[in-house]
């Protein structure tokens, strides 16, 4: 990504002030550069930004609706260009905000893939009967998906994680959410069963370094990365003869199955650190979308 200094300020502002993900970061930056670029790909980007009006904004959002950009990437776009001119404005850089009167763009509203639970158990019993020839990152691969099921955490929380944020005693785990605001996730027996396995038989096979604080490793003896513990959930899917699923399909499932199991919202809000409950309340949906296709299916006049 080009340095550009305008830009930079606002990533710091994102990353330090307003603590969002470096996902986010990188995100909302790579929207303003594209915005500089579609209104003068020949001026230096920080000089376009200062001058663009709600008419620019207007328009570079309609050129991408037309070209069939995603609802869901159009409603960020339009979040970072109104988070990067309330700053703007805010800090004195821009006098006047262009972005005040931007609509907001609604994001697609698709549910979110949910596993049964009977697919889950297929899934976890599969990742834990490869883990018999002791290869430590099958038992790596064990830990990680018992634990994205047992307490819905993100891929990136888990990936987090040190050996001292989980409590095997009490079955607790201690997790970095979003914006730096941290939580404790309880997690079952099975969870614990695989975690001990893991750090007992798995992880001192590929520890390099005794310092080193990191829960899950990989093959070199280094932290896992986002990457690697979704090719580790893709490969236990396929193996389990599922339809190949993200990681964040056993977020959603967990969420789910907590839901319909007669979890409250607000315990299932904090488990999974939504910062809001609309958010958790999707959840709701799923469920009223499998009673009606059950209704339907099973009610004489449905």
């Amino acid at each position: 990504m080009a340095t550009v200094p305008l830009v930079e300020g606002f990533r710091a502002h994102l990353r330090f002030g307003r603590g969002l993900a470096d996902n986010t970061v990188h995100a909302y930056s790579s929207d303003l550069l594209h915005l500089a670029h579609f209104v003068d790909p020949d001026q230096e980007p920080g000089a376009v930004l200062r001058s663009v009006t709600l008419a620019t904004l207007r328009g570079w959002l309609a050129h991408q609706a037309r070209s069939g950009l995603s609802r869901t990437t159009l409603a960020r776009r339009g979040a970072a260009v109104r988070a990067f001119y309330f700053w703007a404005t805010d800090t004195g850089i821009i006098e006047e905000n262009p972005a005040a009167r931007l609509a907001s763009a609604r994001p697609a509203t698709t549910l979110p893939i949910v596993l049964s639970p009977a697919e889950v158990v297929t899934m976890l019993e599969t990742a834990e009967a490869r883990c018999t020839g002791g290869d430590p990152l099958d038992l790596r691969d064990w830990a990680a998906a018992e634990m994205l099921y047992a307490t819905g955490m993100r891929v990136g929380e888990l990936a987090g994680v040190d050996v001292g944020d989980v409590d095997l005693a009490e079955r607790l785990i201690r997790v970095m959410g979003k914006g730096g605001k941290e939580r404790v996730i309880p997690f079952g027996i099975p969870a614990a069963k695989a975690a001990r396995m893991w750090l007992e038989q798995g992880r001192p096979q590929l520890v390099t370094d005794f310092f080193t604080p990191a829960f899950l490793l990989g093959r070199r003896g280094r932290r896992v990365n986002q990457r690697q513990v979704r090719e580790a959930v893709h490969r236990l899917a396929a193996q389990a003869g599922i339809e190949d699923v993200a990681p964040h399909a056993l977020r959603h499932s967990a969420a789910t199955h907590l839901v319909n199991g007669g979890s409250d919202l607000r315990s299932v809000q904090e488990v999974l650190g939504h910062a809001s409950l609309t958010t958790t309340q999707r959840y709701t949906h799923v469920t009223a979308e499998r009673l009606r296709s059950s209704y339907q299916l099973a009610h004489p006049r449905a």
